[in-house]
């Protein structure tokens, strides 16, 4: 984990129910591959700083076939194809800048590194069955890492996609005074068409982190475009 995170999260670590989760863990590892690979279950951490945070990006449960989930929400790391969900934020991304080149790949470790915390309420999961690690203690887990963000005196964008993303929100209880908090239909092929694409959630980010805190603080979303990725 991160350094700013495991100091932010410490009093975590010794609590009944991460005890159980870890316990958990353990006991399923024995007997069945789970996703991520341990040393990634923390990358979002490492690869988004807790004092670098400007937008957080919340999933649900991560990818669960092989070479897919790598600790952020939505990415995966080549030759594995973009995943549909992905597919729609890269179309939603060029509506909103139409410069935008569309990747090949899902790895959005770029997006990270420059301040977009991609984070799965449930961080873990069994191979090829989804939500397997549901309700086993990551959601109290990452609600305490999301309060870590709500508490920073310098303020953030939320996107909220999904009744599931909306109702974590609700429940940590983000001061919108001091946040953005966005909110539309998930991205994944089932749903994107009910509000996802057109939201303007990229477009609608930055110019409130310009209005916030200049020209500086925003999230340059074309780093991922392929002639960039590519050069």
């Amino acid at each position: 984990m991160g350094p700013t995170w495991f100091t932010a999260l410490s009093k975590e670590f010794d609590k009944p129910y991460f005890l159980k989760l870890k316990k958990f863990i353990s006991t399923e590892r024995q007997s069945h591959t789970i996703y991520p690979s341990i040393d990634n279950i923390y990358s979002w951490s490492r690869l988004t700083p807790l004092e670098n945070v400007k937008v957080v990006i919340l999933g649900q449960d991560p990818y669960h076939d092989v070479g897919q989930a790598h600790g952020l929400s939505f990415s995966v790391l080549p030759p594995t194809k973009v995943p549909g969900s992905l597919k729609n934020i890269y179309k939603q991304i060029k509506t909103d800048y139409p410069s935008f080149v569309p990747p090949s790949t899902g790895d959005l470790t770029p997006l990270a590194e420059a301040g977009v915390l991609w984070l799965n309420t449930s961080l873990t999961v069994r191979a090829h069955s989804a939500t397997s690690h549901s309700n086993k203690g990551w959601e109290e887990f990452t609600k305490q890492a999301l309060k870590c963000v709500e508490r920073r005196e310098r303020g953030v964008v939320f996107m909220a996609w999904g009744l599931p993303a909306q109702k974590t929100i609700n429940r940590i209880g983000v001061n919108e005074t001091r946040h953005l908090v966005l909110r539309s239909a998930h991205p994944s092929p089932l749903s994107a068409y009910r509000g996802f694409l057109g939201n303007s959630h990229f477009r609608l980010a930055n110019e409130w982190l310009t209005e916030k805190y200049g020209p500086d603080g925003v999230i340059d979303w074309e780093i991922l475009s392929s002639s960039d990725r590519d050069s």
